[in-house]
């Protein structure tokens, strides 16, 4: 199993649902499963592949740009985040305030911009209580985290994604999926997953403020210039949640999300042990 097959826990999401015997140790996955959102063939970029190993993609429309790219080993299986809140059902619970979501760097690229401009942008444009979300790297690396909270935002961390098999938290979308339906909105400075998430779990979205710039970034795909050009339903301070759930869901793989004996022969999972459970909820 490629070690980004188990980022964020997706595999173990994925086992949960797929009923098998030990949820909490995956098999392998044959082929490289999408571990994030974005506008190109679903995976990172300057990732080796295997000849022959599928890729395993969220939706339609990515699988169309891969095969775009020659990528003719591309099969739709869904996003492990519409799985997970396809299974776990919302408690009902009044929701309040707004979640943002810094765009953020990672351990090998950081992210350059004023952080202050967007806490004083947010204030202006927010009601009731801020939660901010930081990537790990912002929240105990870098020092950003007392920037939010001298802004007197609550400042949280979903968790550690793992990286090469080692310290995935494998809670890290069941923690975003609880924190997502606290809070009524969702804001980010830059088209993410996260907006996705928010709206498929029932949060207004919306995207603004500096979108910031990433050290070294990869433009293959158009950036941000075309983030904002392909997906306008997104952008300013109060769109439409309704066409913002429809893409959501589009982009998500929540309309084709496959039953628990299909995925596992996609994943390759049909001699994995399982346990018969009672089928997951519609």
């Amino acid at each position: 199993m490629h070690h980004a097959n188990y980022y964020y826990g997706h595999a173990h999401i994925l086992s949960r649902y797929c009923r098998l015997e030990d949820p909490l140790d995956p098999p392998r996955i044959r082929g490289y499963l999408q571990h994030g959102w974005n506008i190109g063939d679903g995976m990172a970029p300057g990732v080796p592949f295997i000849d022959g190993s599928p890729l395993l993609v969220w939706s339609e429309q990515t699988r169309r740009r891969a095969w775009s790219q020659g990528r003719r080993d591309a099969v739709v299986v869904g996003s492990p985040f519409a799985y997970l809140e396809a299974m776990d059902a919302a408690d009902g619970s009044e929701r309040e305030g707004t979640i943002f979501y810094p765009f953020h760097g990672w351990e090998g690229q950081q992210v350059m911009g004023d952080h202050q401009r967007l806490i004083d942008e947010l204030k202006a444009h927010e009601t009731g209580p801020i939660t901010a979300c930081l990537y790990w790297n912002e929240y105990k690396v870098r020092g950003i985290r007392k920037v939010y909270e001298n802004a007197g935002f609550r400042v949280i961390c979903h968790g550690y994604r793992g990286f090469w098999w080692r310290d995935t938290d494998r809670e890290f979308l069941v923690r975003q999926l609880a924190e997502l339906r606290r809070h009524k909105r969702v804001v980010s400075n830059r088209l993410c997953s996260a907006i996705w998430y928010g709206l498929l779990a029932g949060c207004q979205a919306a995207v603004y403020g500096d979108p910031m710039v990433l050290a070294d970034a990869d433009l293959t795909f158009g950036g941000e210039p075309r983030l904002h050009r392909q997906w306008p339903e997104v952008y300013g301070y109060d769109p439409d949640p309704i066409a913002g759930r429809e893409i959501a869901v589009s982009e998500l793989g929540a309309d084709i999300l496959a039953t628990p004996e299909e995925l596992r022969t996609y994943l390759g999972w049909t001699d994995a042990p399982w346990a018969g459970l009672a089928p997951v909820p519609a």
